[in-house]
């Protein structure tokens, strides 16, 4: 009897690390409200996509999930908040491609390990840049804007959302492609960078649409080309940047969901569940495609091998580009 009351015992002690090692499952989570990192200011694309995305957690889940605007140093201020979180399910990051894949690349060093320090959980979109212009700067298609680049070189100034993010990479690759250089004005976000491009005192920039879209609608700002290697159904009349007269030239930033690593698997599985069920309807997708984003879903196990794909990319990409890491 004594041997079987310290099995009992000891089975008794196990199951209770187990439990304590799963954390929180699915029925008792969230305990509170879910903090949803956005590494932008409000305003620009990725933070509507952020705060589209959390009302429909926050319906499903029955839980508060609020969205935290953290900006700063290319999204690393936001990405070691989201890496340094308890890893129970309510800290998660939306993290776009400058995050998880570019970052690495442009940095001597992170304070985190993008393919270590953090739980997939799915992709949710992909964003939709163009290159635009302030009509009092007299260009109205790629090709001239081009030469005036090359006639003016280095004296004009182009803005972007901040070193390091695609409306900056974006800009550089071009330029490396064309042979000639312009000065690089970084501000925190594209909301703050397409406001001054509008007042004129930046002449142009690589822009997410979602952001730039009515300012293009209503002529304060001209597109001159898209730089995605197809073109959008937000601007089908628009040339890729390719076909206007640079090609090769192509590309599109991604966003994803993730968590600390360490959050355990079965609520890995509800987040990305309620949000791969959301972007998959019809409504959600109109509404995305509104806002030039493109949906996109995956499994938290399609995410994990995409990283690393996406890391050796863009690797190439900012060699190519002769970015020098920071």
């Amino acid at each position: 009897m004594s041997r079987n009351l310290t099995l009992a015992a000891v089975l008794t002690l196990i199951c209770g690390f187990a439990a304590i090692n799963a954390g929180a499952q699915p029925a008792d989570y969230p305990q509170r409200a879910v903090t949803f990192l956005c590494p932008f200011p409000a305003g620009g694309g990725t933070d509507i996509l952020t705060r589209l995305l959390a009302q429909e957690l926050q319906e499903k889940l029955k839980r508060p999930v609020i969205v935290e605007n953290r900006p700063g140093a290319g999204t690393i201020v936001a990405a070691q908040a989201a890496a340094r979180a308890a890893p129970d399910g309510h800290t998660i990051l939306l993290a776009p491609v400058t995050t998880l894949a570019i970052g690495p690349s442009i940095h001597k060093s992170l304070p985190y390990d993008t393919a270590r320090d953090f739980a997939p959980i799915g992709l949710v979109g992909s964003s939709q840049f163009a290159l635009i212009v302030h009509p009092a700067l007299g260009v109205t298609t790629l090709p001239e804007l081009i030469g005036l680049i090359k006639h003016r070189d280095g004296q004009l100034s182009y803005a972007s959302s901040g070193a390091a993010t695609p409306h900056h990479l974006f800009m550089v690759m071009l330029l490396k492609m064309i042979g000639a250089s312009a000065q690089h004005v970084p501000y925190r976000g594209s909301a703050a960078a397409l406001a001054d491009v509008i007042a004129g005192h930046i002449p142009f920039m690589i822009i997410d649409l979602a952001v730039a879209l009515p300012a293009i609608h209503d002529g304060k700002v001209k597109v001159v080309a898209v730089t995605s290697s197809t073109r959008i159904k937000a601007l089908p009349d628009v040339p890729t940047i390719a076909e206007a007269g640079v090609p090769g030239y192509g590309g599109t930033p991604w966003f994803s969901v993730v968590a600390p690593a360490g959050t355990p698997r079965p609520i890995i599985e509800r987040l990305n569940g309620v949000l791969m069920t959301f972007i998959a309807l019809p409504e959600t997708q109109d509404k995305m495609n509104g806002l030039a984003i493109t949906p996109r879903t995956s499994t938290p196990d399609e995410l994990a091998q995409f990283i690393p794909a996406e890391i050796r990319k863009w690797a190439q990409v900012v060699k190519d580009a002769g970015i020098e890491p920071e």
